[in-house]
């Protein structure tokens, strides 16, 4: 099991410890409630240096980008970011991922850290064009910063603007005294914020200078826990749960980010589903009663016929509810539709609503 830079750091704090990716991670500290308020409310910290970076470069770097993901990267400017996905051939996907522009003929790929080998493997297969390909996944940390006080709390580590960085838009920049930083705000918690890639011998010295910048403020280490409710409250899929190998980015939702102006991995196919309209949707729904929805249990319509399953389901920090999100047939998933969670034998009332659960 590997461990990221500030592992020791996290012992040392009492975070709970446990294995996620392969690597040795907090997942909590004091408490999901409190971790998930205070980046609703102020500022917290993840450490999400798990997580893997891809540098591509040279004249074919887009070429090759845009034969292996969904979304159309023709469209990126350096200082751009943008959501994809890796389709497979089988209709399903093999990652979502952030494609950064960094330079006119490079491109940072940031990827999932369960899937590093994977993907790296997947687009490697398709590299007949000669671009080169750097895995740097274990050079890099990653900070993510989040919560609504981030940017004003983080401002005196910075020489540029940091409040000038628009969402899914990114500066390489000085940050708490090391140069060529990479800022970018690409959020995954929906309470703003911005992410901090580092190189790993860099990354305990940040880490100190954004606590002690951040103090005035309450800014708290978080756990991965906190940022799986945080993420779910948005409507955010997680790789694994609500997107796997065999949910299509269609049934997932995630037609806005697979653009058939282009050619692509299983794009033909892919286009046929559209067409001919997709028999399973993934919804959200709230609960009716006071209940926790977890991964795996049936949703069941009022017959008690199963008509899916529930893929991510927590009950909400902010909204003191049950929520969760997962694939029905088409037919029952329409928004204000009734459906049932099967819990523990019981089928317990829910209804199918519109995303995000919560509004700031």
């Amino acid at each position: 099991m590997k461990n990221t830079a500030l592992t020791h750091i996290h012992e040392s704090l009492g975070a709970k410890m446990l294995p996620f990716a392969g690597y040795n991670m907090p997942i909590l500290y004091e408490g999901v409630n409190i971790e998930h308020e205070t980046v609703r409310n102020a500022v917290g910290v993840f450490d999400v240096s798990h997580m893997g970076e891809f540098f591509l470069s040279g004249p074919n770097a887009l070429t090759l980008i845009q034969k292996v993901t969904s979304n159309d990267a023709s469209t990126l400017t350096i200082g751009r970011a943008q959501y994809s996905c890796l389709p497979n051939n089988e209709g399903g996907i093999v990652d979502d991922l952030i494609i950064y522009k960094m330079e006119e003929e490079k491109y940072l790929l940031v990827v999932n850290a369960s899937n590093i080998e994977k993907d790296w493997n997947w687009i490697s297969s398709h590299n007949d064009l000669g671009v080169v390909m750097e895995n740097h996944s274990d050079d890099y940390s990653l900070l993510a910063i989040q919560g609504p006080k981030a940017v004003e709390a983080m401002q005196t580590l910075a020489s540029m603007d940091l409040s000038s960085i628009n969402y899914y838009h990114f500066a390489v920049t000085d940050f708490a005294g090391f140069s060529d930083v990479i800022v970018s705000a690409t959020g995954y918690t929906g309470s703003g914020g911005f992410e901090i890639y580092c190189k790993n011998d860099q990354v305990e010295a940040i880490w100190n200078q954004v606590f002690e910048a951040g103090a005035a403020y309450g800014i708290k280490p978080i756990g991965l826990a906190a940022r799986d409710t945080l993420r779910l409250e948005i409507g955010f899929c997680l790789y694994g749960n609500d997107i796997n190998d065999t949910t299509s980015p269609l049934e997932a939702g995630l037609g806005w980010i697979t653009k058939f102006t282009k050619d692509f991995t299983n794009a033909e196919n892919l286009k046929k589903q559209k067409e001919s309209g997709v028999t399973k949707k993934l919804i959200a729904f709230e609960m009716q009663e006071r209940a926790v929805p977890r991964h795996d249990y049936e949703i069941v319509d009022g017959t008690g016929a199963v008509i899916g399953i529930v893929t991510s389901g927590t009950m909400s920090p902010s909204m003191n509810k049950g929520i969760g999100l997962g694939y029905v047939t088409t037919n029952n998933s329409a928004v204000d539709s009734d459906i049932f969670i099967r819990i523990r034998k019981n089928d317990v009332p829910a209804k199918v609503v519109k995303l995000p659960f919560y509004k700031k």
